[in-house]
């Protein structure tokens, strides 16, 4: 293990998340550790993190025409790890150096493997992600998501599938790490919503488990 990874490991494995949070959902399971990377780490990871990844802008179809995905993306996974949302079919990139060591840190702190990860560059605050749940049959029935934030800080939305109603958010900052279990992904959905304020670049990082 390198050095400069062992600040990371021990920052998990002494609590030192700057107090972990629970969100309180009905039927949901998400932890919020917003200190999980300090800061030097989660500087250096950003920066790494955006030279090796390739990008990409996908299209979807929306209203019956085609239009750019508001965000630019990138899937790296373990062979054969391959992921459809959105009717968007990915094959995953090889594993870099720096998703390995943000991937191990994050496996220890939710005491889970991971085999791929989506990958979302928000440019600025045109970009953004629509209400959603991580349900895709691959991810298996209760899937464990990992989401990383590197860069500028971005509002997170929660709101309950059953009445659109009872909602949660947080604001997710540089160098935290929020974690979805159990039964999240089927009862509550989620967005990052765009905004008019200026706002910087924020890479985010969701590991999953393909099965």
């Amino acid at each position: 293990m390198k050095d400069d990874q062992l600040s990371i490991f021990d920052a998990v494995e002494h609590g030192d998340t700057n107090c972990a949070r629970v969100i309180e959902l009905d039927g949901g399971d998400v932890t919020y550790h917003p200190g999980c990377f300090p800061a030097d780490e989660a500087d250096r990871l950003f920066e790494e993190v955006n030279a090796t990844t390739t990008w990409r802008q996908e299209m979807i179809w929306m209203f019956g025409r085609e239009v750019p995905v508001p965000r630019l993306t990138a899937w790296v996974g373990d062979p054969g790890k391959t992921y459809t949302y959105s009717n968007i079919a990915l094959q995953p990139a090889p594993w870099t150096s720096p998703l390995l060591e943000i991937k191990a840190c994050v496996e220890h702190a939710a005491a889970t493997t991971f085999n791929s990860v989506l990958l979302n560059l928000y440019r600025n605050g045109a970009d953004g992600v629509a209400w959603h749940r991580d349900d895709e049959r691959e991810l298996g029935r209760a899937p464990v998501i990992a989401s990383v934030s590197l860069g500028a800080t971005r509002r997170f939305q929660l709101r309950q599938r059953s009445n659109n109603v009872e909602r949660s958010e947080l604001d997710l900052q540089h160098g935290s790490l929020l974690l979805m279990r159990g039964d999240t992904q089927h009862v509550w959905e989620h967005q990052v919503p765009k905004t008019a304020k200026p706002v910087g670049p924020r890479v985010n990082l969701t590991f999953r488990t393909i099965i």
